[in-house]
C-alpha cells in the first residue's frame, strides 16, 4: 500500500519504521529538513519537506494515489485541515490525530464533515487504559478482545503461585480445580516464547493468560491474587492523559489527588475537575509526596513529560510501600529496565497510538481477506495478540484445528461464537462469524488466511 505520514515526530517516525518493516510503500512529510534528513539516513522512505496542510505539497508527495494518509502533526488543526485536502485530492482513506479535549465532544461531526475515516486521541486512550489497570492492581496489563468478553491479562509470575515450577500440561491434576486459561505467550530473560504442554512456568516469568472475564476472576481468586479494590489515587502531572484519567476513574468511586508544578495550569485543572484535589507543588519533591499522603494511597501514577522523573517518583513509591504504580514511558528502551527494578505497569502513549493505527492499516491491505479487528503488541512488539471475525467461505471453515496447517510460532488462543468463549483444543473448529483471537511471534499479519490453512 502507499501510505503518507505527515509529521515525522515520535509517533511518526515510529509509524514509518514499523510501516516499511511491514514493506508497504510510505512517503513522510515534514517542515523540518534536518528530520527528514535523519529519516532518510535510517528508513527506505521518500521524504517531502512542507507544510503537510497545503495542497501543492501534498501533491508533490502523491497523496491523490495513496491509499492511507496518516496525519500526525503536533497541531490537531493541521491535522485535520491535512485529512480534508487530501480526500479531496484522492486519498482513499484518512487518518488524524487529534488531542484537544475541546475537540472530544464533537469529534463525531468533525469526522463526517470532514471526511477523516478514523481519529486518534492518544492521551484519551492511555486513559483508558490506565483505568483498567487500576480496576485490576494484581495485572501488568489488560486488554480486552472481542467487545469485552475475551481478557488477556499479563502478570508475572511469583514464587508462591500454585503454577511455579508446573509443566502447562500438569496444572489440571496437580492443582485442584484450576479454571482453566490459555497462556498465550511466555516472556523470560527477554525472550518470548508461545508454550507449549510440557512448557514449565517458573517464578519471574512474565506470563499473557487469556480467558472470559468471570474464568479469568475466578482464575486469580484461585491463585490468591485478588489486591483489595483501588479507592485512592495520586496522579503526577497535570498533562492531557491526567485530566482525562481522572474524569474516568473519578465518578466510579476513586478519590483522586493531583500535583501539577505550572500555577496556571494547576488552577484551570481545579476548575474543570471539582472532584479531584489539585496540589500545587513539585512532584518529585519527596517531602511534598509524603504530605499529599503517598503513604496512604492505593495507587500511584506518574505521568509527568520527563520518562526520567516517571521512573524517580513511581520507585520511590514503590518503596513507600504503595501497592499499585503506573509509569508512563515512550522509551521502550527503558523498558527492560524498569521492569529489572520491580515496576510492571508501564503504559507508552506513543505504543497505543502506533498499535491502533497499525491496527487500521491492516485491515485495509486485504480488502477481500479476513481483516484485522484488533492488534495489541506484547512485549515491546516482540509478539501480537490480533483478533479477526472469520468469514464465511474461508477454506478453514468446518475443519479440526489440528486438520489445519499453522504459521509456525502463531497460536490460536480463543475463540468466542455466539457469546461463548472457547479455549479450543485440536477438536474444535473455527465456524463463519467466529471472533479468532491468535498469538504470533510474526510481524505484519493482516489477513487470518495469513497463518491457518488447510
Amino acid at each position: 500500500m502507499r501510505i503518507v505520514v505527515v509529521g515525522v515526530g515520535k509517533v511518526g517516525k515510529t509509524l514509518a519504521d514499523q510501516l516499511t518493516r511491514e514493506e508497504h510503500d510510505v512517503v513522510v512529510i515534514d517542515r523540518n529538513e534536518e528530520v527528514l534528513q535523519r529519516i532518510e539516513d535510517m528508513l527506505d522512505v521518500l521524504c517531502v519537506s512542507g507544510n503537510g496542510a497545503n495542497a501543492k505539497t501534498l501533491l508533490e508527495a502523491g497523496v491523490g494515489k495513496a491509499d492511507i494518509i496518516i496525519a500526525a502533526t503536533a497541531s490537531d488543526e493541521t491535522n485535520m485541515l491535512c485529512c480534508l485536502i487530501a480526500k479531496r485530492l484522492g486519498a482513499k482513506y484518512t487518518i488524524a490525530r487529534i488531542r484537544d479535549p475541546e475537540y472530544n465532544e464533537s469529534l463525531a461531526l468533525l469526522q463526517q464533515e470532514l471526511g477523516i475515516d478514523m481519529t486518534i486521541n492518544p492521551e484519551r486512550a492511555t486513559a483508558q487504559e490506565i483505568s483498567r489497570l487500576l480496576r485490576f492492581p494484581f495485572a501488568s496489563n489488560i486488554e480486552n478482545f472481542a467487545r469485552g468478553q475475551v481478557e488477556m491479562v499479563e502478570f508475572r509470575c511469583l514464587d508462591t503461585d500454585p503454577i511455579a515450577g508446573l509443566a502447562l500440561k500438569e496444572m489440571p491434576t496437580r492443582i485442584r480445580n484450576l479454571p482453566r486459561v490459555l497462556y498465550a505467550a511466555v516472556e523470560r530473560n527477554g525472550e518470548v516464547t508461545i508454550p507449549n504442554g510440557d512448557f514449565v512456568i517458573q517464578a519471574g516469568d512474565r506470563l499473557y493468560v487469556a480467558a472470559d472475564t468471570a474464568t479469568m476472576s475466578h482464575y486469580f481468586r484461585h491463585m490468591g491474587r485478588n489486591a483489595k479494590r483501588v479507592r485512592s489515587a495520586m496522579i503526577l502531572g497535570g498533562g492531557r492523559v491526567s485530566y482525562y484519567l481522572a474524569r474516568i476513574i473519578a465518578p466510579i468511586g476513586i478519590d483522586v489527588s493531583m500535583i501539577e508544578i505550572d500555577k496556571s495550569k494547576s488552577e484551570r485543572l481545579s476548575e474543570m475537575l471539582p472532584d479531584v484535589n489539585v496540589i500545587l507543588g513539585d512532584g518529585t519533591d519527596q517531602e511534598l509526596l509524603m504530605q499529599a499522603g503517598l503513604q496512604d494511597t492505593d495507587a500511584f501514577v506518574a505521568l509527568c513529560d520527563r520518562d526520567e522523573e516517571n521512573l524517580m517518583t513511581a520507585l520511590y513509591a514503590a518503596r513507600q510501600g504503595v501497592p499499585k504504580v503506573v509509569v508512563k514511558n515512550n522509551r521502550l528502551t527503558y523498558a527492560d529496565i524498569i521492569n529489572s527494578l520491580g515496576l510492571d505497569s508501564i503504559v507508552s502513549t506513543r505504543s497505543i497510538t502506533v498499535d491502533t493505527i497499525l491496527r487500521y492499516v491492516r485491515a485495509r491491505v486485504n480488502g477481500g481477506g479476513t481483516a484485522v479487528e484488533k492488534l495489541f503488541r506484547l512485549v515491546s512488539g516482540k509478539a501480537e495478540a490480533l483478533e479477526f471475525v472469520a468469514s464465511k467461505g474461508d477454506p478453514y471453515i468446518g475443519i479440526p484445528l489440528k486438520s489445519l496447517t499453522m504459521r509456525q510460532n502463531t497460536l490460536v488462543a480463543v475463540i468466542v461464537r455466539r457469546n461463548k468463549v472457547i479455549v479450543p483444543s485440536g477438536n474444535d473448529t473455527i465456524e463463519a462469524g467466529d471472533n479468532v483471537l491468535i498469538i504470533t511471534r510474526e510481524s505484519g499479519v493482516s489477513d487470518l488466511n495469513e497463518v491457518i490453512r488447510k
